[in-house]
């Protein structure tokens, strides 16, 4: 059963800008019912930017940003066979799952809409037989503690009971509603040493069944004291100074009433396929309240046994999503915050979100970048980690796409990080998607800026810095990607050349031809050569996007010699045609005009929303 919208759509708006193209061996698509997105309400001024209500291209536009993340219950009870209405499975393709982890559920049966990363967790899972060449499809929600609060199952009916850091609730309980951060476990995705994890920025991950994706339990993960006999943190040993006090005083309160976990499990992690370790790290709860950042990286081996664990306190207050590592080094941007004291009484009296204590602190012009050691040899000489490396551009780091590092013959040592960043002056926590929590509503304008302005929204760079044999900074700089100017984001690489320099880049994009919506969502997938310095791109259909694309390399014995020897996996939301597609690219034919390798269509019953981050799990 899927939500309904509060505002019914015109027969009109069921029809495509332009007809998606039809294939010699397809029928053409049929007229669907409406279908129910999030509840909303049509501005009087549009979109805020051009065109009002009248205005079909407007409207249009709107109803398919909401479609995007419109809530989907059913659940796979089995794995649901899906056939290619495109092309074939090719005859090299592994053996494997993509498993896609993303929000399910927005609106409750009480009136209350969330935010998009308070959504409840939905993962979803393609498996793909390479040898039969046929494939499945499985979605079910993950159960946690959060989903068992909120759900009944007896009358299949949802009550947001806790709105969680990024929303306000309209129908269910607001001042003294404490429990503010509810694991929902949507972020990303993770399989190491045979556990399927699903994973949420401020808790501990589930574990998954990746067959049934029947939810086992909380996983525990070791992040405290290893066998390695080497002593490999960098604790701070001045001594317990004032803010530790304050830590000592917040620890009861946050974990006691407000539920938080004492650390918070951050849901991007790496893997160092060189040494075949799983590289994590972790914040403390406190640290969002105090002007201090306290971070703990660990590693652990191929059968999830922890070997080693560091630590490092920062005097910044820092909120980091994402980010990089190299052969020696973890590497964190600071993307920095400050305590609002208005928005905190707002929020805690459940006025405003919970993220309204926190606002960005543009005080200083420079983005610092903290170098942090991954061993204990001194790999920069005399360098102090705590002095970071100072970049001459206000960049907010979103996701990391890869970092290496090489060592020249004079000593110096040269890093390069490839990311998705956008500026200070866009980035809003409360904003994000165009969440609206007032309106009940997502607001596509605040995702699609006006001209000129799009320079501030999420794009791709390439940050390069040198550090001489001491650890002095001697340059660092930061260029477009490629020179690369298009609103993108989701860099992936071939996971292989992870943590050492790669030739090639891909990641989702807008073409900015739709007028009302020219930068969010993305409607293609992006190539970069980064040695040519060129870049290939492959678009959707009209009213189709894309997410997060995913590198999958060939069969061993079929080829994968090359950086770019494999495919591309990228699901398309046909709102056009209210239908999600598995979409297969070859990459290296992107740019041409057969890159398209095979479609395979998602049942109308089981579209899904708009995903956030996965992974190819080979078999």
């Amino acid at each position: 059963m899927l939500t309904k919208m509060s505002l019914p759509i015109p027969p009109k708006f069921l029809l495509p800008l332009k007809s998606p193209p039809i294939h010699h061996h397809q029928a053409p698509p049929p007229l669907a019912p409406p279908r129910a997105a999030i509840s909303i309400s049509i501005p009087e001024t549009g979109l805020g930017r051009t065109g009002t209500i009248l205005d079909d291209s407007t409207s249009s536009a709107f109803r398919d940003y909401q479609s995007l993340f419109v809530s989907q219950r059913s659940e796979t009870v089995e794995p649901v066979v899906i056939k290619p209405i495109e092309g074939s499975i090719p005859l090299n393709f592994p053996s494997g799952t993509y498993y896609l982890a993303g929000p399910g559920l927005f609106t409750d049966d009480h009136g209350s809409t969330v935010h998009p990363l308070d959504g409840h967790g939905y993962l979803r899972a393609f498996h793909i037989d390479g040898n039969k060449r046929k494939a499945t499809f499985t979605a079910k929600y993950v159960k946690t503690e959060a989903k068992e609060e909120e759900h009944d199952p007896v009358t299949d009916t949802w009550r947001f009971t806790h709105r969680g850091p990024f929303s306000v609730l309209k129908g269910g309980k607001r001042f003294g509603n404490t429990k503010v951060m509810k694991n929902v476990a949507n972020t990303s995705v993770l399989k190491w040493a045979g556990r399927l994890l699903c994973l949420w920025e401020g808790g501990e991950p589930y574990e998954i069944e990746s067959g049934s994706l029947d939810t086992v339990g909380r996983f525990n993960v070791e992040i405290n004291g290893c066998d390695d006999d080497d002593d490999s943190s960098d604790r701070d040993l001045s001594g317990h100074d004032i803010w530790d006090t304050a830590a000592d005083l917040l620890k009861p309160i946050l974990q006691g009433v407000f539920k938080m976990p004492p650390k918070r499990f951050l849901s991007h992690y790496k893997v160092d396929g060189r040494r075949n370790r799983l590289l994590t790290v972790t914040c403390n709860a406190e640290d969002m309240l105090l002007p201090r950042s306290n971070f703990t990286f660990c590693e652990y081996d191929s059968e999830f046994k922890l070997i080693q664990t560091r630590e490092f306190k920062i005097d910044d207050h820092m909120m980091i999503h994402d980010w990089a590592f190299t052969d020696t080094h973890y590497i964190l941007f600071a993307n920095r915050v400050k305590l609002d004291p208005l928005g905190s009484i707002a929020a805690m009296c459940g006025m405003s979100p919970m993220v309204s204590a926190l606002s960005l602190n543009p005080s200083n012009e420079s983005s610092p970048i903290y170098i942090l050691p991954r061993f204990s040899d001194k790999s920069m000489g005399d360098r102090d980690w705590r002095d970071p490396v100072e970049l001459s551009s206000q960049l907010w780091l979103i996701h990391s796409g890869n970092a290496y590092e090489t060592r020249e013959d004079n000593g110096d040592l040269k890093i390069q990080i490839q990311a998705s960043a956008c500026s200070y002056r866009w980035f809003d926590f409360q904003k994000m998607f165009g969440y609206d929590w007032q309106r009940n509503n997502l607001d596509p304008s605040v995702m699609n800026l006006n001209r000129g302005d799009d320079k501030l929204l999420p794009h791709l760079v390439k940050v390069s810095m040198t550090l001489d044999s001491f650890g002095d900074c001697k340059s660092c700089d930061v260029e477009p990607l490629n020179g690369w100017n298009k609103p993108s984001d989701f860099p992936v690489i071939n996971s292989s050349w992870s943590g050492k320099k790669n030739k090639y880049m891909y990641s989702a994009a807008s073409s900015g031809t739709r007028g009302e919506l020219p930068h969010f969502p993305f409607d293609m997938v992006v190539k970069f050569d980064l040695d040519s310095n060129l870049v290939r791109t492959w678009s959707t259909g009209a009213r189709r996007f894309v997410g997060e694309p995913m590198f999958v390399p060939k069969n061993s014995d079929e080829g994968g010699e090359e950086e770019d020897d494999g495919y591309i996996l990228v699901v398309e939301y046909a709102v056009s045609v209210e239908r999600c597609y598995l979409v297969i690219l070859d990459a290296k034919k992107i740019g041409e005009s057969d890159a398209v390798v095979s479609r395979l269509e998602v049942p109308r019953n089981l579209t899904f929303p708009m995903g956030f981050h996965g992974l190819w799990a080979s078999d």
